[in-house]
């Protein structure tokens, strides 16, 4: 019903109480609604240190997914989203800590999370035990998200150790003829899983493996641990680490001399490699789950436009950079959008069979069908891969420049 407000002017006593019936219904007319409650995303990530790059790429991804939902009209009913941001230095006790303030005190619908795998690993118990939707658009750890819990909270679109492990020996041999490789891995929870995972894949194929090395996250010398594996007759060298200490790896191997294949899960995308490896950063060749540089899609012209338009640091592809955070955090943003619709409220238990509802999605990475059931919690498959390399400080395809 739509209230005709006149500005006609009664007299006398009648017109003191018509005006005061008339600001009565006008006024609750012409009033703006009330704003609506925002639905809070939460984002436990590191945003500074050196995988800060990575962490501002996932909330450049989020960002720019909330936006389109806000402009639609938001979610249940007119709700807008509002992203509630966190800094967890790459430290699991600050990761808990702030993963904890974002449930308890900001009531967050979903939290988003996990760049690191030590991190998300540490979060997960927590996500389960207060029933928070857990949503991880980088840390590739397996039991992120095969962590046996019944019901299980925690969902990821991003790489998953396990698959990645197997994509990284049939990329060794195919490219370089690899027969006796071997690890240089982060001695840490995200190392652990990608040696069993690896380990899995070579016997499942009966590869030799040259040896098994391990490195701390502060190493500034890897030379030791090398020069066993050249020993030992390592014809590839399957890596596994974050920014800093894959570039000391790198320039280890500058110091002896030897020039060996690397292949690489994605630590070294996530922030300054060129810059901490120097010029033989080129030479690794590492894991995506996306590249701007790959085909053209309407999806991808207006995630591309819309970063551009946001951020002025974004002159094109070339500059959106990981890829794999944005595109990875897009995609979890707008699925996680679609859980909420399908939850019709934002209550973590609705929410978490929101996931298993969606039945299709034209993403950025993909067209998502089923991506999430109660079984599978993962939404990327080994078919999602593709091999990159530094080419200056761009992230490019392998063979795609010149």
């Amino acid at each position: 019903m739509l209230t005709v407000c006149s500005t006609a002017q009664p007299q006398g006593r009648r017109r003191v109480l018509a005006a005061a019936a008339l600001i009565a219904v006008c006024g609750w007319a012409a009033a703006p609604a009330q704003a609506a409650e925002p639905i809070k995303i939460g984002l436990v990530t590191a945003l500074s240190g050196q995988s800060a790059l990575a962490g501002e790429s996932i909330t450049r991804g989020i960002s720019v997914a909330i936006d389109e939902i806000n402009a639609k009209g938001g979610l249940l009913g007119g709700r807008p989203l509002e992203l509630v941001r966190r800094d967890d230095e790459g430290n699991p006790a600050k990761g808990v800590s702030a993963a904890r303030e974002l449930i308890h005190r900001e009531k967050v619908a979903v939290l988003f999370g996990g760049l690191d795998t030590p991190v998300a690993t540490a979060i997960v118990p927590l996500v389960n035990q207060s029933k928070t939707p857990f949503m991880v658009p980088w840390a590739a750890g397996t039991p992120i998200t095969r962590n046996g819990a019944k019901p299980n909270y925690a969902f990821r679109v991003s790489a998953v150790d396990e698959i990645v492990d197997v994509a990284m020996l049939d990329y060794a041999q195919a490219s370089f003829g690899a027969k006796k490789p071997g690890m240089i891995l982060v001695n840490n929870p995200w190392g652990e899983s990608n040696e069993r995972g690896l380990r899995a894949a070579m016997t499942a194929k009966q590869v030799e493996l040259a040896g098994v090395e391990k490195f701390e996250a502060n190493d500034v010398d890897v030379v030791p641990q090398l020069t066993r594996l050249k020993a030992a007759g390592a014809d590839a060298l399957f890596m596994v680490g974050n920014v800093g200490p894959s570039a000391q790896v790198v320039k280890s191997l500058d110091r002896m001399g030897w020039q060996v294949p690397v292949v690489s899960h994605w630590g070294p995308a996530g922030g300054r490699f060129t810059e901490l490896a120097g010029p033989n950063a080129k030479n690794v060749h590492f894991v995506q789950t996306y590249s701007f540089f790959g085909a053209q899609t309407p999806v991808r012209e207006r995630v591309v436009k819309a970063l551009m338009a946001k951020y002025p640091d974004v002159k094109g592809p070339e500059n959106i950079t990981p890829a794999v955070g944005v595109a990875n955090a897009y995609d979890a943003m707008q699925l996680s959008a679609l859980a909420i619709a399908a939850a019709g409220s934002t209550d973590g238990e609705a929410v978490r069979e929101g996931y298993t509802r969606i039945a299709r999605y034209e993403g950025l990475i993909k067209t998502y069908v089923k991506p999430f059931t109660e079984d599978n919690h993962d939404a990327l498959s080994d078919k999602d891969y593709v091999w990159a390399q530094f080419i200056g400080d761009r992230i490019l395809p392998v063979g795609s420049a010149k």
